[in-house]
């Protein structure tokens, strides 16, 4: 019989706000904030990290990012990457 984990385990497995900027970048509060609320996994995260990077391909169908959490990560991303641009002008 397999054991599911105890809720304080579960808790323990989430990554924190600094496994999402180490990951992701460096993010405001208000983005790392709203996706730790999705209640990501690390994968979620490394996922949807490369689609950010342009590796998108490789993730989801017709070019299209995942869908669920990683796309929904990758949602709260995408201003940033916009402002990135605008900024680089």
């Amino acid at each position: 019989m397999t054991k599911t984990a105890s809720v304080p385990a579960r808790k323990a497995m989430l990554p924190s706000s600094e496994d999402v900027r180490r990951i992701l970048g460096e993010l405001d509060d208000s983005k790392v904030t709203a996706i730790l609320a999705l209640n990501v996994s690390v994968a979620d995260l490394e996922q949807a990290a490369l689609w950010a990077s342009g590796a998108g391909d490789a993730l989801g169908a017709e070019g299209r990012p995942n869908a669920g959490v990683v796309g929904q990560i990758v949602e709260i991303l995408a201003p940033d990457e916009e402002n990135d641009r605008a900024a680089a002008r």
